[in-house]
């Protein structure tokens, strides 16, 4: 099997990594072509465009930044959705918005491909670690398509339904509820300092006892 692997960032290159230890045959693309290049010592070949890595792909994995940098590598003029085969795979990893979800859902069906949306959570040593949790959301069949490669790169892998845009909502809450893991901290902090109290003695409590969870720790 064949999969062409685009986006190489910090936690891009990492899931790369992970995949192609696994001995899978990877074509990978990158802007910065560096990165890409680093990879060849792996096994990794190197797509000088978006549509290269995709060309005869039986699966296109993207671990782009946001939504204007998977658009870019989609539909640009380069873009790798027309030159997928027709019933070949797209798993989307990165965090993008439902509208673009929407949009990559229709834009697949169009052209007779599939659509997977498998967001991830985890910081880029996880995905380098191999202990990200996945979210993946997509047609039953390609779900199981695509699991083996998804346990490849993550701790544990949710299906959450066959509407790829669950994924990314529960993405994106996901997101929303650290941010306000933080602002708590932040507001409970302030008091332990105007309070006479070390920070580092409040976090070592509540981490070790009532907030012993990994969001809380990292």
């Amino acid at each position: 099997m064949k999969i062409g692997f685009i986006g190489l960032g910090q936690m891009g290159t990492g899931i790369a990594q992970n995949l192609l230890k696994a001995e899978h045959n990877l074509v990978v693309y990158n802007r910065t072509k560096s990165k890409a290049d680093a990879l060849k010592p792996l096994g990794a070949s190197v797509a000088a465009t978006p549509a290269e890595a995709a060309t005869g792909a039986d699966i296109v994995m993207t671990m782009m930044a946001d939504d204007h940098a998977l658009e870019a590598v989609a539909f640009g003029s380069q873009g790798f959705v027309p030159a997928l085969a027709a019933g070949a795979l797209h798993i989307s990893l990165s965090t993008i918005s439902v509208a673009l979800s929407r949009r990559l859902t229709s834009a697949h069906t169009e052209q007779k491909q599939h659509y997977v949306s498998a967001t991830v959570f985890g910081r880029p040593d996880a995905a380098a670690a191999a202990k990200l949790f996945v979210v993946a959301a997509g047609a039953t069949a390609q779900l199981g398509r695509c699991q083996p490669l998804l346990e490849v790169i993550g701790q544990k892998v949710f299906r959450v339904g066959d509407d790829p845009v669950a994924a990314n909502v529960i993405k994106l809450a996901g997101n929303f509820m650290i941010t306000t893991v933080i602002e708590s901290m932040a507001e409970a902090c302030a008091l332990m300092r105007k309070s006479g109290v070390a920070p580092e003695t409040f976090l070592d409590v509540m981490t070790n006892s009532l907030f012993n969870a990994p969001i809380y720790k990292t």
